[in-house]
């Protein structure tokens, strides 16, 4: 029942401004002021995350307010027993060193691609734009 009466008072506010979603959002939270059976029904699909929020902000609060937080230990890294950790950090430097860095998530198992050699056409299309670049600033 409450979706429905939330669903038909959005309705009457497209209304009554014409269409304007922006106007009917601000009407409709206007209506809420005085409606409480309204906000409760527009509030209640996310109540449970409102109040968990509230919740722990008056938590966060006190518990600030007493002491400090204790701090947490770091764990240390540990490096692996093969020796496989170093070994990734060194491949991941190689491989920017040589201008060839991965691209995570879309790396192939084939030979890089090389860049193709310029076909005619593209370079007379180029030089075609560079003259005509040159004549209009001239």
């Amino acid at each position: 029942m409450s979706r429905e009466y939330a669903e038909s008072r959005i309705r009457e506010a497209l209304r009554q401004s014409k269409g304007h979603a922006l106007r009917a959002r601000q009407l409709v939270i206007a209506w809420t002021y005085e409606d409480a059976k309204l906000l409760h029904a527009l509030a209640r699909p996310h109540l449970t995350g409102i109040v968990a929020y509230a919740v722990s902000r008056v938590v966060d609060r006190q518990t600030v307010g007493d002491e400090p937080p204790a701090p947490v230990p770091k764990k240390q890294a540990r490096p692996a027993a093969d020796g496989s950790g170093d070994q990734f950090g060194r491949d991941l430097l190689k491989a920017i060193a040589r201008g060839e860095p991965a691209m995570f998530g879309q790396e192939s198992f084939g030979p890089p691609m090389r860049s193709r050699k310029a076909s005619q056409q593209h370079i007379d299309a180029l030089k075609l734009m560079a003259e005509k670049s040159r004549s209009k600033n001239s």
